[in-house]
């Protein structure tokens, strides 16, 4: 759905959800965060010492909750068992959101414009 338009005009059109491992003195952290393509700030964020799909969803409802965007909104992400969960889908579904995802294969979503 995203189509790889990274560039947006306005906020609140397009998020892109995402996942990262921070390594930590004694285990791994997890940070799941959803960025406003328009503004390039996280409006929401999870942290956690596991992944399961509720974390994304956190980030996710966080975001909802700060910006309260209008149905039609485009969440894009990768594959991830979290991102195709039943309950991140319901979310999406639950709030009008439209999930995007990555064709199978192609990690390479990124702008590749210098910002």
């Amino acid at each position: 759905m995203l189509n790889r338009q990274f560039d947006q005009a306005l906020p609140n059109q397009a998020w892109v959800a995402d996942i990262t491992y921070i390594r930590t003195k004694s285990r791994w952290l997890y940070l799941a965060a959803e960025l406003d393509l328009h503004s390039r700030k996280v409006v929401g964020w999870a942290m956690a010492n596991a992944m399961p799909a509720g974390f994304v969803c956190a980030a996710l409802q966080m975001a909802i909750i700060q910006r309260n965007p209008a149905p039609g909104l485009i969440v894009h992400s990768d594959r991830g068992t979290q991102y195709t969960s039943a309950e991140h889908q319901a979310l999406l579904k639950k709030h009008g959101l439209m999930g995007s995802m990555s064709r199978k294969g192609n990690c390479w979503n990124s702008d590749k414009k210098a910002r």
